[in-house]
């Protein structure tokens, strides 16, 4: 059943599944990085300060060992001992335990990056389960630890057995130093010899990041229909979309209605068509239509315009062409210039004039000519 399910996630994980992933505490990381970076510093550190911390640690060893006749009859001359040797210790040993926090610090970032959520600390009682504990001990994860362990142990061994022998004939010529030049020549062998062994991680932790970020991504596939959701819940659902279209056109419609009594004309047939257009030479190169609309819509621009006075002309295929070929809130194509300027300048004269002169000037007929023909 899982491995079906999990056959069945081929698409790569979406951004926001990312997101989330991190948002619960799930990043990629590498514990032979951990472990590579722990080691090497650690080894540099004891190379850095190795002739140093031989002579360091045989002042301390010196001084816990001289005792002074003096100091006998002093119940605190211990105790200050002790301090004193505490704090000296401390000394050597801060530069190694810096340079393994640092390095350690840099290398849980480098793969993942800083993440803190408190989903991590929330506990999962799914990992009690046995049956997922087999799953990942012979799953791909299981496989993958193995071959890790088995490259692990020929690569180190591998190394140690080179080091053994490089070291091996200095190693036995330190019988025959002094023990002041023993000791620092053996600090120095040790600190080498670590940092060889230390550098052979690396090659695992070179295999080992390709292979968490694999299994990463490979753990947060989606489904095609895990995809379709999360695209549906992105966009929102047809239903909600649907509804935010209808409120959007009616804002959109209640906007257009206060522009209706700033219309110089409405273009009309008696019921289905109406189209508000204002023209403003100063500020238009052509005649703009502010307002339009079909039946209901139709009727209600043409009510508007007859109680602000606005002129209602009546031209069937003029008012189905505007219609059809002009947007709302832009200028009428060019193909209908001559037939809205004879109804505009109809329109325009009329109004200067009384009614009873009004009445004797004849109505134009515009005609459309080219495409605006067959409206």
């Amino acid at each position: 059943m899982a491995e079906s399910e999990q056959s069945e996630r081929t698409e790569e994980p979406s951004a926001r599944r990312l997101q989330q992933a991190r948002e619960n505490g799930q990043v990629p990381r590498s514990r032979e990085l951990s472990t590579f970076a722990t080691m090497i510093a650690g080894s540099g550190a004891l190379v850095a300060v190795g002739p140093g911390l031989a002579e360091r640690m045989q002042l301390i060893m010196r001084n816990g060992l001289t005792i002074d006749p003096d100091a006998l009859n002093d119940p605190n001359s211990m105790l200050a001992a002790l301090g004193a040797a505490g704090f000296g210790a401390l000394q050597l040993l801060l530069p190694v335990f810096g340079a393994l926090l640092a390095l350690v610090l840099l290398a849980s970032v480098s793969l993942g990056g800083w993440n803190f959520t408190p989903a991590a600390l929330a506990p999962d009682f799914s990992r009690l389960n046995p049956l997922a504990g087999f799953g990942r001990l012979f799953g791909l994860q299981g496989v993958s630890e193995l071959g890790k362990a088995l490259l692990k142990c020929l690569v180190v061994g591998g190394v140690c057995a080179a080091v053994v022998a490089w070291s091996f004939a200095d190693t036995l010529a330190l019988g025959r130093m002094t023990p002041r030049a023993a000791i620092g020549r053996g600090a120095s062998l040790t600190g080498w010899a670590f940092m060889w062994l230390c550098a052979s991680l690396a090659l695992i932790a070179l295999v080992d990041v390709p292979l968490q970020l694999y299994q990463f991504k490979r753990a947060l596939r989606m489904t095609r229909q895990e995809l379709r959701d999360e695209a549906k819940e992105n966009e929102g659902r047809p239903e909600i979309k649907q509804r935010i279209r209808q409120v959007q056109q009616q804002m959109a419609r209640r906007r257009m209605m206060h522009k209706v009594p700033t219309a110089d004309v409405v273009i009309a047939n008696p019921t289905h068509f109406a189209i508000a257009l204002k023209y403003d030479p100063k500020k238009m190169r052509a005649p703009r239509v502010v307002a339009k609309g079909v039946d209901a819509v139709a009727q209600n621009i043409r009510r508007i315009a007859e109680e602000h006075k606005v002129p209602v002309f009546e031209s069937p295929k003029l008012a189905r062409a505007l219609y059809r070929s002009t947007d709302l809130n832009e200028e009428i194509p060019s193909g209908l210039y001559v037939a809205v300027a004879q109804v505009l300048s109809y329109i325009f004269r009329v109004r200067t004039l009384n009614p009873t002169l009004a009445a004797r000037i004849a109505r134009p007929d515009p005609t459309l000519d080219g495409e605006y023909a067959d409206a």
